[in-house]
């Protein structure tokens, strides 16, 4: 039977019990009073401490404990849920009743060992994140000094892990100075300016999180292979109370990247020279256009000069206007080079974005998927012993490490990020076509008016976009008999002279508004740029009259659209005020003439 305490002793004891921390008094194995503080720490009343040993309630470490033969930081209490509650003991002996107790002092400490325990967890479990990351990654304490770097570093520098960890020099590696590694700069203020300089200007703030810093770095020769480029991020390491305790860099391989993005510097160098060609040689036709002007000026005064030479004059005019007639055509197919120049330059930068981040989502879904298929590796492996417990537990451990539900998630994500890219980029193809009608027939055909102004501002999207804003104001209007490519024409000539119209330091808009009136359709566009005085305004559908500086325009695009207008049986108007901006107006027939309509009519007029 237990030993308990006698009414007396009781009475003698009765002060502890208005301790706040917990208190036991014990002899031996035999837990004579707990105080209520103990008893409603770990559940239990005082009669049930006193109808068991010590040794059955707390464990062999509790007797060893009292008896002396050990010594512990805290000593566990097993709970009846199965969890530990743990206690900083102290012991004082004292005489009681001709013999010797302990008064053993119980301070609960069950958070901080908890704590302690899921830091050493963290700890580890962040090591063998680092280790596993498919990403260069190492880590540098304090002191500098290496305290971790995974496979992919050994990968990347061929320096084994051994070989590294522990030195107070890891730039090495890299043909880096001692101390100039972007993680031994970000421990201390960083010099922004000096980091700049230091990395030729590749070098930002890295948003995603304080203190950390991205650059590109050039190695001519890294891991055995020559002329590497490297992304690095650093960010620093700090402790609870925000003191930094050392930094973690990454290093990612983007040669590749480079090696692209300096091929699309080439290809838009190459673009730029061919467009700078082509405008020389329209600058050359124009100069040679105005020599035959002049000179068919030149002849006519002379023909009035000398009437009795009628005839011999007459011919000499009918080779001069055959030459002009020649130079003419020549000039508008060199207008016609010198517009598909811009529109390839235009759909080269709208398809290099979709194009860019196709490209970075596939390479992570190629992780991505490596990662996955070792997972279905292991469940293979793993089916023929699914019951051992060992490997069920090795199987939920890797499964967590991996996170297979983010996988599973963003695998989708990237999937469907990269669909989108290349409808965009279809759909930018889809409209060059739509806007040049290279599958369509010379014939007159009926046409969608507002699906060609959408193909147009597409195509024209490049000239536009940095300068003003588009607001569509599309009414119901019938399908149109017309020559859709000539039609796209005179809407391009119109958005550009619109967009050409807005001041550079001002972001404008252009309004494209489409709608019926009894057997018509008509289109405006209408812009709030620099406008024209009633001076200019009558000029501006003479040919070879611009109001743009020399070597940017030729005075053709808007003769070139009253013309294609008139073939169409249609007018085109325009208001302008001063500083108050442009409305051109374009209305059209909705069926031609059954003559004009015809094939033969039409080739007739195609061959003119």
């Amino acid at each position: 039977m237990m030993k308990t305490l006698d009414p007396l002793g009781w009475q003698n004891f009765l002060l502890l019990d208005l301790v706040e921390v917990g208190i036991l008094v014990i002899d031996a194995e035999s837990i004579l009073f707990a105080n209520t503080t103990f008893s409603r720490v770990v559940g239990l009343t005082l009669r049930e401490l006193q109808t068991k040993s010590l040794r059955e309630l707390g464990g062999d470490a509790w007797v060893d404990f009292t008896l002396g033969q050990s010594w512990a930081d805290a000593l566990p209490w097993p709970m009846a849920d199965g969890s530990d509650r743990w206690f900083e003991v102290s012991l004082q002996p004292t005489d009681f009743e001709d013999r010797v107790v302990h008064i053993a002092t119980c301070t609960d400490v069950t958070s901080r060992m908890r704590a302690e325990g899921a830091e050493a967890s963290m700890l580890q479990m962040l090591t063998e994140i680092i280790e596993g990351y498919p990403v260069g990654t190492f880590v540098l304490d304090k002191d500098h000094q290496l305290t971790h770097w995974n496979r992919a570093c050994e990968v990347l520098t061929g320096l084994s892990a051994g070989d590294a960890i522990g030195s107070d020099d890891p730039g090495n590696a890299f043909g880096i100075k001692k101390g100039e590694l972007l993680a031994d700069r970000v421990m201390s203020p960083v010099d922004e300016t000096a980091l700049l300089r230091f990395y030729d200007g590749r070098l930002w703030k890295s948003p995603a999180a304080e203190g950390a810093y991205e650059a590109e770095l050039h190695f001519d020769k890294l891991g055995g292979i020559p002329d590497r480029w490297m992304h690095v991020a650093a960010t620093p390491l700090r402790d609870a109370s925000g003191a930094i305790i050392g930094a973690i860099e990454t290093l990612i391989d983007i040669t590749a990247r480079k090696n692209a993005e300096e091929e699309l510097r080439h290809a838009h160098q190459a673009a730029e020279q061919l467009i700078t060609e082509r405008t020389r040689e329209l600058r050359e036709a124009k100069a040679e256009l105005e020599d035959d002007i002049a000179r068919r000026q030149l002849i006519e005064q002379e023909m009035q000069q000398h009437l009795m030479e009628v005839t011999a004059l007459n011919a000499q005019l009918h080779e001069t206007q055959e030459r002009l007639v020649q130079s003419q055509q020549q000039l508008v197919q060199n207008e016609k080079l010198a517009s598909i120049g811009q529109l390839a330059a235009g759909v080269a930068h709208e398809i290099n974005n979709p194009i860019g981040y196709v490209f970075s989502n596939f390479g992570t879904l190629q992780t991505y998927l490596a990662d996955l298929l070792s997972l279905i590796d292991a469940y293979v492996q793993a089916e023929p012993a699914i019951s051992a417990e060992n490997l069920r537990t090795q199987l939920g451990q890797q499964r967590k490490k991996m996170d297979l539900d983010y996988l599973k998630n963003d695998l989708m994500d990237l999937m469907r990020e990269s669909r989108e890219g290349i409808e965009r980029v279809r759909k930018i193809v889809q409209d060059l076509k739509d806007f040049s009608h290279v599958d369509a027939s010379a014939d007159w055909q009926w046409s969608d008016l507002q699906r060609g102004l959408e193909s147009t501002l597409n195509v024209v999207n490049n000239e536009i976009k940095y300068k003003a804003d588009v607001i569509r104001e599309f009414g119901t209007i019938p399908q149109v008999q017309c020559l859709p490519s000539q039609l796209n024409q005179v809407f391009m000539n119109l958005l550009v002279n619109a967009a050409h119209a807005i001041k550079s330091e001002e972001r404008g808009t252009i309004r494209v508004s489409t709608g019926t009136s009894d057997q018509s359709v008509w289109v405006a566009i209408q812009d709030n740029g620099c406008g024209m005085s009633p001076e200019i305004m009558s000029r501006i559908f003479d040919p070879f009259f611009t109001t743009k500086p020399v070597g940017k325009g030729t005075g053709l695009g808007l003769s070139l659209s009253y013309g294609i207008v008139q073939k169409h049986h249609g007018k085109i108007e325009v208001c302008s005020e001063p500083g108050e901006g442009t409305t051109f107006r374009v209305t059209l027939p909705i069926s031609q003439p059954e003559d004009e309509a015809s094939p033969a009519q039409h080739t007739d007029k195609a061959e003119t």
